[in-house]
């Protein structure tokens, strides 16, 4: 018996089988046990995520012998035939071979004449949005009221395309992408059916280079099996993908993060070695950065089962949000515009040396006076502690500690924190520090970002700061006087108010009012230092 390539399979023949999809199956399964069938389905979605297969099943759920249902017996004459594709009353047609109006037409005659051996004259029409306009004019009167033994399914990859006429007379059901976690998870099942060893990390990288589609994945299980001899190991998957290992990537970051220029472009010399797809690169460090960026705003939000999670949990860390929105820009840019470089690593490179260019050299918060020197941080550890209320620092701007110390925006500024941590310490405000604590209320609009590794890495810099050893105690509350981040926006707001109303006070801009009637749009104001 000839080989039988595991997409075709593993195909599903019930919509028990089928993975994902929960959303149209639960429609077309309560209209067949409920006998509320429409007469034409339109199934629409991107390549392999199970347009055909659903329609299929329901092809074999009308005419299986023992009855109209949602699960086909799979043993009948009908269902062995539709699985085998050679049920005469299921009329598959490949719209992209037969766009002409003749085709249509002669598709059509045969419509009004009773099935030859099943229940139902289907008719399958795939990619239908191929078919040219006069086509889809012969088809709409057979659409909307066709003899009650006929049904049409209808399946495309761009409902854009078609004339909404078509559209109207539809049941229309969108089939989403597959994610990653559903992909692994049935490539996992297939392979443990097959008695096929394999490693975790290879079937994430298959479920990613198969972007959402399960046609794809299995076809992919078929290559990565025939190229591993049997096997699926990590480095044979990423050989037969040309993929590079995310180790790279994240050493790239690293680097970036630290701003190592002569580090980073060692690296790239390694990567070079490799021969890698450039352009790949650059994709892999977007994704990469998008996730940075999730655990800076969401820590939660990372799932469990990322690969190098705990590396990307670090230099969330370590990068501040700032960097990695400039990172991700400059990489998304770079990627497209790759292809005028005149050679993809020298394109590669000018995309991480811009990176590091137009990275501020900080990114605390703009301050109004100078960080204190590390003179006045040991003057302020080596002073009486006294306590300090959050009206005090706001009302009378009162000193944490001792003359020569900031108040508490400014302490922030000084600590020079990236990052997600950053993030969490501009969003508190003072409440008291004693001798052996420091008592902070947390804006109850970030409490997400309350974290025992970033609460510990806040705590060393103050430490560190206040050259002395105190507890860091957090509270959650709305706090009754300005964060560090509140401010900034306040200042914010104050300067591009006082550049607003210098631009509307400027008398050429009062005699282009008078003269044109032109307005001042706000939202384009930014001022500059």
């Amino acid at each position: 018996m000839s080989y039988q390539v595991i997409a075709r399979k593993w195909r599903p023949k019930v919509f028990a089988e089928m993975v994902g999809q929960a959303h149209v199956l639960r429609a077309i399964i309560n209209a067949l046990d409920n006998d509320r069938l429409h007469h034409a389905f339109l199934f629409t979605g991107t390549r392999g995520v199970g347009k055909t297969t659903i329609a299929r099943i329901l092809a074999k759920s009308l005419n299986c012998e023992t009855g109209v249902s949602s699960t086909p017996c799979g043993q009948c004459s009908a269902c062995s035939e539709i699985d085998e594709g050679r049920f005469i009353d299921l009329i598959e047609v490949d719209a992209a071979s037969r766009t002409k109006v003749e085709d249509t037409r002669e598709l059509l005659e045969n419509v009004q004449y009773a099935p030859t051996r099943g229940r139902y004259k289907v008719y399958l029409i795939d990619e239908v949005h191929m078919l040219s306009t006069h086509s889809f004019n012969a088809l709409l009167k057979t659409l909307e009221e066709p003899p009650p033994h006929v049904k049409f399914l209808l399946a495309t990859t761009d409902p854009q395309r078609l004339p909404v006429t078509v559209l109207s007379r539809c049941l229309q059901f969108n089939l989403k992408r597959l994610p990653q976690k559903s992909i692994r998870e049935h490539l996992a099942f297939v392979l443990g059916e097959e008695k096929i060893e394999f490693d975790q990390p290879s079937l994430a990288l298959l479920a990613h280079s198969a972007d959402g589609s399960m046609r794809d994945a299995l076809s992919l299980l078929d290559q990565a099996i025939a190229y591993g001899g049997g096997k699926l190991s990590e480095t044979d998957v990423r050989e037969m993908l040309g993929t590079i290992d995310q180790h790279h990537v994240m050493t790239l970051l690293q680097h970036l993060a630290a701003k190592n220029g002569a580090a980073l472009l060692q690296e790239v010399d390694a990567l070079a070695q490799q021969s890698p797809d450039f352009g790949g690169v650059l994709a892999a460090m977007i994704s990469v950065l998008h996730q940075i960026a999730l655990v800076q705003a969401v820590p939660a939000a990372l799932s469990e089962e990322t690969v190098e999670r705990g590396a990307i949990i670090a230099l969330a860390a370590e990068m501040s949000a700032e960097d990695t929105q400039l990172f991700y820009q400059i990489a998304l840019l770079g990627r497209r515009d790759l292809e005028l470089a005149p050679e993809p690593r020298s394109g590669f490179e000018m995309v991480l040396l811009r990176m590091l260019a137009f990275q501020p050299a900080s990114v605390a918060a703009p301050q109004t006076t100078p960080s204190p020197p590390q003179s006045s941080k040991r003057v302020v550890a080596k002073a009486a502690p006294v306590s300090v209320s959050a009206s005090d620092v706001v009302g009378e701007k009162k000193s944490l500690a001792a003359p020569a110390s900031a108040e508490w925006s400014e302490v922030v500024a000084a600590l020079n924190l990236k990052g997600a941590v950053r993030s969490l310490a501009v969003n508190t405000s003072l409440v008291e520090r004693t001798d052996v604590t420091i008592t902070l209320l947390l804006d109850n609009g970030h409490a997400h970002l309350r974290n025992d590794k970033f609460e510990q890495r806040f705590e060393a810099a103050l430490q560190q700061y206040f050259d002395q050893k105190l507890k860091l105690v957090m509270t959650v509350g709305a706090p009754a006087v300005e964060t560090p981040a509140s401010k900034q926006v306040r200042v914010a707001s104050e300067r591009k108010q006082t550049a607003l109303e210098a631009i509307e006070a400027d008398a050429n801009v009062q005699s282009l009012q008078k003269a044109f009637g032109a307005k001042v749009i706000p939202e384009s104001v930014n001022p500059v230092d």
